[in-house]
């Protein structure tokens, strides 16, 4: 049984559906209820915290409950309602309350006639943060600001908490004596579509967003102290950053102002920011406005943190599976980043290589990558995301390669505002998109991957997978 829908397979069902297997293993790895079980064992009142295979050892986390008096849970992000399920099952006699903030239609319990919940699920906009996550960002301040020093605040952070966690800069003193007003939603909402539009990576748009929250940045854990703050984050970031994930509301924050400012210059966002954001951003560069907490911050003496999946995780068990199938297989790289157009003939040449050479491995071939691509976006643009794109631009470059077989995953089962997880791309894409009156090379120009891959019925479509680790790309290179 697969998580994706089937009639993906309409065009190839022979070569097609082991591809199927292979990405839903790599889901499957990543899951993110087994993900924090993994790392989470309690016996009696221990509770003990290991990390999870894969990732470098370090010693194991203890934590004697009998020392809280209170046990607070907060989450934020797509994966957000599972890892809550997973530490209420093993603390449900202790926990004293909790929030958690996910995306629409991602807050269903995975049991629905289990009892109601100690953690309250609310759901908000992604990528476009709404009212609701800025009320929930604001509730969950005030839940972790009753924590003492003898209370356990336990903090769950996935892919998507940059936006749904949301509380927008209080109005600062200035050292100068100058007052700087309160950040609005509206004033977000505006950053966050000039820097998607822009084609900013997800680092650099949580920078901005760290320096212009209340919450983010490692200010999530100074509302936390003096409790004991444990941190537990499926990334969604190339190389897992701890300040990155979720905008880091629960680590130092290495980013400063200068860093904020330079990107704003990088990509000529001055005149897209509002002025109040502007303004914050200069009087921050010029000293007048304290920083975001950094390493050396007493308020991180208490606080642990952990990854307890990643995309290194989904890509090994990609490569597990692809092997048990038949494969020659290889992971080549969990770094990708780029135009998504141009990474796509990065991906064919690379199968075109196995094809003429049998390197890196022969045919029967997965190669296997990770990581996250950009779409630079130009006025009016069409529907689609980055994976769809990708996905568009290697079918133009495959017409004329049968047995390559290129595929773009979003592991969240969202691919920009669509309801497709990505694409796979043939020798026969072009064809089957052209039968239905469809010009792909426009379509491309226009970024408007969706009705293009839907009419050539390549569109990976999952639901949401309640999970985020980045993108997985592959190449599979089938004897012709």
């Amino acid at each position: 049984m697969t998580r994706f829908d089937t009639s993906i397979l309409q065009p190839d069902p022979a070569h097609r559906r082991p591809i199927l297997a292979v990405l839903d293993a790599a889901l499957d790895a990543v899951d993110p209820f087994a993900a924090v079980q993994n790392v989470l064992q309690r016996q009696d009142d221990v509770l003990t915290v290991t990390d999870p295979s894969g990732h470098p050892v370090t010693s194991a986390l203890t934590y004697d409950l009998r020392r809280y008096r209170r046990i607070f849970v907060v989450a934020a992000g797509k994966a957000a309602a599972p890892m809550s399920s997973a530490v209420e099952a093993l603390l449900h006699d202790r926990i004293s309350s909790g929030l958690a903030v996910t995306k629409y239609d991602h807050g269903q319990p995975a049991d629905p006639s289990a009892p109601p919940s100690l953690i309250r699920v609310v759901e908000a906009s992604h990528p476009l943060p709404d009212e609701a996550g800025v009320l929930a960002g604001k509730e969950m301040l005030a839940l972790v600001e009753q924590a003492n020093a003898d209370d356990l605040v336990i903090a769950l952070l996935s892919g998507g908490g940059s936006a749904l966690l949301v509380a927008p800069a209080a109005e600062s003193a200035g050292s100068t004596g100058q007052t700087y007003p309160a950040l609005t939603l509206a004033d977000l909402q505006t950053m966050t579509d000039a820097l998607l539009a822009c084609g900013a990576t997800i680092n650099e748009m949580n920078c901005l967003r760290k320096h212009a929250s209340a919450v983010k940045g490692g200010q999530l854990a100074r509302a936390a102290a003096p409790a004991t703050l444990l941190t537990l984050a499926l990334s969604d970031v190339i190389g897992s950053p701890l300040d990155v994930i979720a905008s880091g509301p629960t680590v130092p924050d290495e980013s400063t102002w200068a860093d904020a400012w330079a990107i704003v210059e990088k990509y000529a966002l001055a005149p897209a920011l509002s002025d109040a954001v502007r303004n914050r951003l200069q009087a921050g560069l010029a000293g007048d406005i304290p920083d975001t907490p950094k390493p050396h911050d007493p308020v991180f003496t208490n606080s642990k943190t952990l990854v307890v999946a990643d995309n290194r995780t989904a890509a090994n068990a990609a490569v597990a599976k692809a092997a048990e199938l038949g494969y020659n297989t290889t992971l080549l790289s969990t770094y990708v980043e780029g135009e998504a157009a141009e990474v796509a003939k990065v991906l064919v040449g690379l199968g075109r290589e196995v094809q003429d050479s049998g390197q890196p491995v022969p045919v029967p071939a997965c190669l296997i990558l990770g990581g996250e691509t950009t779409v630079s976006l130009g006025d009016n643009p069409g529907q689609g995301g980055r994976n769809q794109e990708l996905a568009l631009a290697a079918a133009i470059s495959l017409q004329h390669h049968p047995g390559l077989t290129v595929v773009s995953l979003a592991t969240d089962g969202t691919d920009g505002p669509t309801n497709s997880a990505g694409g796979i791309a043939d020798s026969g894409t072009i064809a089957r998109g052209e039968r239905a009156g469809l010009a792909a090379a426009d379509h491309l120009r226009r970024h408007d991957a969706y009705p293009y891959l839907r009419a050539a019925a390549d569109l990976l479509r999952t639901g949401p997978t309640q999970t985020n680790v980045n993108d997985l790309l592959f190449v599979f290179v089938h004897k012709v």
